[in-house]
């Protein structure tokens, strides 16, 4: 196998969601690790050292504006990818996410085609940001 795109977290409490976001990111190259929730997103998080997390809004134990609040509260994840997946972008959930450093929304139902072209420029965003 050749070398992926880059390794995206994807984080939902919905087997089918994480399951369609996984098959239309590893199509296209991309290695995929899941989460079921915030807490356990945090639990994998150095474990998998994603370049991309995509994560929802309304899970149980950790929701994604909390988990994304710790991610950048911590030093070694601050400067993580973050594309929130959200079934309703209102405009207080937008405000909320950019409070909290969510880098890119991506609303449900998605677009396979955008859910691929938000990751990989995340991925080349991280590129430019900390070059290897």
């Amino acid at each position: 196998m050749g070398e992926t795109l880059g390794r995206v977290l994807v984080v939902d409490d919905s087997d089918v969601i994480r399951q369609l976001i996984s098959v239309n990111l590893e199509m296209e190259g991309f290695e995929v690790a899941t989460a079921v929730d915030g807490q356990d997103a945090l639990e994998k998080i150095l474990v998998v050292l994603p370049d991309v997390i995509t994560i929802d809004v309304r899970m149980p134990r950790l929701d994604g504006f909390d988990t994304v609040a710790a991610l950048r509260a911590d030093p070694r994840t601050a400067n993580l990818k973050v594309a929130m997946v959200t079934a309703c972008a209102q405009d207080s959930d937008v405000e909320r996410g950019d409070e909290v450093g969510v880098d890119a929304f991506i609303t449900k139902p998605f677009d396979p085609s955008t859910l691929v072209r938000t990751v990989r420029d995340l991925v080349e965003q991280k590129a430019v940001d900390q070059p290897r």
